[in-house]
């Protein structure tokens, strides 16, 4: 009996975990402008109803070139939110935008690392 139940609870605890992976990975999944319906494109953070309305008027005219055009022509959309949007899975022609790259995290930091020095202040190991 405990084997079943053990068995059982191992079996429900992998679903339960392969379900979650799944939603995570689709959280993350590329959405492409040119060809998401409203809801495909309200996944990504950001875009509410009025916006994802306004891509696919915008759309009808025809597809987005680039990043660039879709900026221009859509409105409320600059190059911050835009940037925001492709960090958050939207893709213009298959491609995220240039630069739109997450924020380093600390090993990547390009801050020079600082010292304590006998005194209790901190002196920058940076050399002059």
């Amino acid at each position: 009996m405990f084997f079943r139940l053990s068995h059982s609870l191992t079996a429900a605890l992998a679903a339960v975990l392969i379900a979650f992976l799944a939603l995570a990975g689709a959280a993350h999944a590329a959405v492409e402008v040119n060809s998401a319906d409203p809801s495909q494109l309200e996944s990504v953070k950001g875009i509410g109803p009025a916006l994802s309305g306004k891509i696919v008027a915008e759309r009808k005219q025809g597809n987005f070139k680039d990043w660039s055009d879709f900026e221009s022509r859509v409105a409320g959309v600059g190059e911050k939110n835009a940037a925001g949007f492709s960090r958050n899975g939207l893709t213009v022609g298959g491609k995220p935008k240039d630069g739109a790259v997450a924020a380093p995290d600390q090993a990547g930091s390009t801050k020079t690392p600082a010292k304590k020095v006998a005194d209790g202040s901190t002196a920058s190991l940076a050399k002059k």
